[in-house]
């Protein structure tokens, strides 16, 4: 993580100029449909007059410039003069400009020159802020991925509030051999989430830490030669009651995954183990969770038995009194042509006979009338869960993993997962994610753990 600092009035002389870039994806047009019901032109020409979204926008990013460049965290915008001149479309690349005009001492506020522009050179905005400057000194985290999204819910956020005050959780970090699993792992222990026990090749993982200029001082190492090893080490920590979690370093899914689900000496329970995928997306007003994306590739009725309960208490993990349950299929029939519908329709008797336990659930549906209340209303569906699912069971692997990728890529959702139905809760993460999907990740297995903790 890098941080936005502040920039002191002292520090500041009139001529002094801060440039912002951004460009507008799919996660800005949701909001800003979601904020004013007002989407900007994506693929056609754009006409003389600006809408209220786009207007929006550019003085969203000339905020941002405000509050994290020129003067940064701390500062007030106390006035704003923006003219608007052009609109934003989808792919545009946007420069907010700030300079400074003038500084009174007197209240310790500066005037500052705002203008955007597109990558085409055309002025969309100009005008001009006051704005107070912060007594002392401020720092804040800045995300290493999208450093300006705005997410409606920011549901990772709460995470880490619900972290707050609870004891770090040990955890088996399981070959970090490389520069991010590594740093990962140390940045949630400054973070007050675990206890890491590095367990891997000590050569290896202490050259990684000189390169990277990470100190492992005081940090427990268990050596092993290979990953294969680190996997077997790590499970038998876990099965030891040395550790209370397990995350996956830069070893592969399989080799951490094939240690855990030995027969013999693995960490299975009576539940089958499943992948809960926790989404923040811009478009959704509350945290949506899929699953399963990750562990079971093809489930059988018996198995989403089990996906669904692990779901579901996570959900009551994470403050869902009741969670809506929407099993989700092609169709929002019942049809023996496709399996999938005949296991949601059982799962929803299995739920009503007491099978499945602390949700409501729903299905088949398919994603439309599963997410939008109006396309169930079109559909002549009547339901609690239409419209509004905490937690979306897809058919199979495929499926899930491609609609919690879609939603990331196309949707500009944030994702964090969790392994459950093991002893202990298990963090995998992808060397492409980001620092703050790994970090969310973490919050919920310090909840999860935390939460097994209690009698």
């Amino acid at each position: 993580m890098t941080t936005w600092t502040t920039k002191l009035f002292e520090e500041m002389a009139v001529g002094d100029r801060v440039r912002v870039e951004h460009t507008v994806d799919a996660a800005d047009i949701a909001l800003l449909v979601t904020l004013m019901g007002d989407r900007p032109a994506l693929d056609r020409p754009r006409p003389s007059g600006l809408r209220s979204g786009s207007a929006l926008g550019i003085a969203m990013l000339v905020a941002h410039a405000v509050g994290t460049r020129l003067p940064g965290p701390g500062a007030i915008l106390l006035e704003e003069r923006l003219r608007f001149h052009g609109r934003i479309a989808l792919g545009d690349v946007l420069t907010a400009t700030l300079v400074v005009r003038e500084k009174r001492p007197a209240d310790r506020t500066v005037l500052l020159a705002a203008s955007c522009t597109n990558q085409q050179g055309d002025l969309l905005a100009e005008g001009d802020l006051v704005v107070g400057c912060p007594p002392e000194r401020l720092s804040v985290e800045r995300p290493s991925g999208d450093d300006r999204r705005v997410h409606r819910t920011n549901a990772f956020a709460r995470l880490f509030e619900r972290c707050t005050g609870i004891p770090p959780v040990r955890t088996a970090v399981v070959h970090p051999c490389d520069a991010e699993s590594l740093r990962g792992a140390l940045d949630a222990a400054r973070r007050g989430l675990i206890v890491p026990v590095l367990v891997g090749p000590e050569g290896r993982i202490r050259a990684i830490a000189a390169e990277c200029s990470i100190d492992l001082e005081g940090v427990r190492l268990v050596p092993c030669e290979h990953s294969h090893a680190a996997a077997a080490a790590g499970v038998a920590l876990a099965r030891a009651g040395t550790v209370e979690a397990l995350m996956k370093g830069s070893l592969h899914t399989d080799e951490l995954m094939a240690a855990v689900v030995d027969p013999t000496t693995g960490l299975r329970t009576a539940r089958r183990m499943s992948h809960v995928f926790v989404m923040d997306v811009p478009a959704y007003p509350k945290p949506l969770l899929i699953t399963d994306a990750a562990i079971n590739i093809a489930p059988t009725l018996e198995d989403k038995v089990d996906i669904c309960q692990n779901a579901i208490d996570l959900a009551h993990v994470l403050g869902m009194a009741t969670p809506k349950v929407a099993i989700l299929s092609a169709v929002e029939t019942v049809t023996p042509k496709i399996q999938s519908t005949i296991d949601a329709a059982a799962l929803c008797k299995m739920a009503a006979r007491g099978q499945i336990t602390g949700a409501l659930l729903d299905g088949p549906l398919a994603f439309d009338n599963a997410i939008s209340a109006m396309a169930a209303r079109v559909k002549g569906i009547e339901s609690a869960v239409a419209g509004d699912p905490d937690i979306l069971l897809v058919p199979d692997l495929e499926s899930g993993n491609m609609l919690a990728k879609q939603l990331t890529y196309l949707a500009g959702a944030e994702s964090a997962g969790i392994v459950l139905g093991a002893r202990v809760p298990i963090v995998l993460t992808s060397r492409a994610d980001p620092a703050r999907s790994r970090e969310a990740s973490t919050a919920i297995m310090v909840l999860v753990a935390h939460a097994r903790r209690r009698p």
